[in-house]
Parts: C-alpha cells; sequence; structure tokens
C-alpha cells in the first residue's frame, strides 16, 4: 500500500487512476480546483487548489510516498483546432515545482502521463502527425510536453514519463504493452483505464524508473 497523490484527478483519465489506486488499497490523495465536480470513489482524499499554486501542492504532497501526475494542457474540445483553454506552460509549471515539493518532502517516485511524440521522440512521428501538430491548436499541448519532457530528465526523481499513444474512451481489456522506441512496434491506441491501470503498475512495481516507454493496449 502506498499514499499516493494524484495530479489531474478530475480528467478523463485521471478519473481512473483514481478509481483504480483506491481499489487496490492504496491510500490516495487528489488535488483538485473545484470538489464538487470530481465523483471520487470512497477512500479518495479531495484537497482543494490547484497544480499551478505551489503552496496547494506542498500541502496535498504531505505524508505522501509517490506522485502520479496525469494533468493535461486542454483546449475546449478535442478539436485540433479548439482554443487552448490552458496556460501556455501549465504541465511544465507543474511538474517543474511538484518536483520542488518531492525534494523538499523527501519524495522520490513520480509517475507522469505524456504522449507519443513528447521530447526525443518526435523524431519518430510521420511527417503528416507533425504537420497536423504545428498546423492545429494541438502544438500548445506538444510544446508543453516537450517543457515537461525536460524538466524531469534535469530532476533527481525517480521518475517515468509513461507515453502513451492516441487514447480511447473504450472498456477496459487488461491488455496492456510498454516498451522504449525501437524494441517493439506499438500500435495504435490505448484506452484511458488500462493506461491508468499500466500508471499504477510502474509505482507499484518500481518499473521503468528514469525511462520513457510508449504505452498501447496490445493487438488482439
Amino acid at each position: 500500500m502506498t499514499d499516493l497523490l494524484v495530479l489531474g484527478g478530475s480528467g478523463r483519465t485521471g478519473i481512473h487512476v483514481l478509481r483504480e489506486a483506491a481499489a487496490r488499497g492504496h491510500r490516495v490523495r487528489a488535488l483538485v480546483r473545484n470538489l464538487d465536480s470530481v465523483q471520487a470513489p470512497a477512500g479518495v482524499e479531495l484537497i482543494q487548489g490547484t497544480p499551478a499554486d505551489i503552496d496547494d501542492l506542498r500541502k496535498a504532497a504531505q505524508g505522501t510516498e509517490a506522485v502520479i501526475s496525469v494533468l493535461n494542457n486542454a483546449r475546449a474540445s478535442d478539436n485540433p483546432w479548439a482554443r487552448p483553454v490552458s496556460p501556455a506552460a501549465f504541465m511544465t509549471t507543474a511538474a517543474r515545482d511538484t518536483l520542488t515539493v518531492m525534494h523538499e518532502q523527501d519524495i522520490r517516485r513520480i509517475v507522469l502521463a505524456s504522449t507519443q511524440g513528447a521530447g526525443d521522440d518526435w523524431a519518430h512521428l510521420n511527417p503528416v502527425a507533425k504537420a497536423l501538430i504545428k498546423a492545429s491548436n494541438i502544438k500548445a499541448s506538444f510544446a508543453d510536453h516537450h517543457g515537461v519532457d525536460h524538466v524531469v530528465r534535469t530532476s533527481h526523481a525517480d521518475w517515468t514519463l509513461a507515453r502513451a499513444v492516441a487514447l480511447t474512451d473504450k472498456p477496459s481489456s487488461g491488455q496492456v504493452k510498454a516498451a522504449e522506441r525501437g524494441t517493439d512496434k506499438p500500435a495504435m491506441r490505448v484506452n484511458r483505464a488500462d493506461f491508468a491501470s499500466f500508471l499504477i503498475d510502474t509505482v507499484e512495481n518500481d518499473a521503468w524508473i528514469r525511462k520513457a516507454p510508449l504505452v498501447w493496449n496490445s493487438r488482439e
């Protein structure tokens, strides 16, 4: 059993992290802006605040042993051209402040939801995907993911950057694979419930430390 701090627990992937972590018996705390917006499972402690405020992070992190961050640089909808609604470097700033708080409170472990194409994985995206990202408002999210990648890699924490392929809302399949780029060919999609389970597995097993695996649903 681990005392977990979850950032982004009110999001579409984050709620799966809260449910699965609580179901496995972990003590879970989530930092959320609006307490009424989260249908948290029994046993999950909700702390009101924002990861954009380092003092809120300090309060939420007290007594925890590991952090799972599923923060996102959001747009008004899933449409690639929808307007961004998060500050330009929201995730990067939150990651930097979270790592500062972890150092202050002697917390070593952090697992962050990232994306295919972030950081040094950008070179492996196909030209069509790169063109869409550069032409649309997805570029704001990617710029932020690149920032998180840099901040995390230069830290002294025991980090994992879990790079999801395209996320879906399909039901959990229980079939998840992960590999570093170049060691296996990933499928195109991973559902949020299975991705959330992978994040928790990674904490429980001390797996993928200081690595950035791609994560996908294995083919049937």
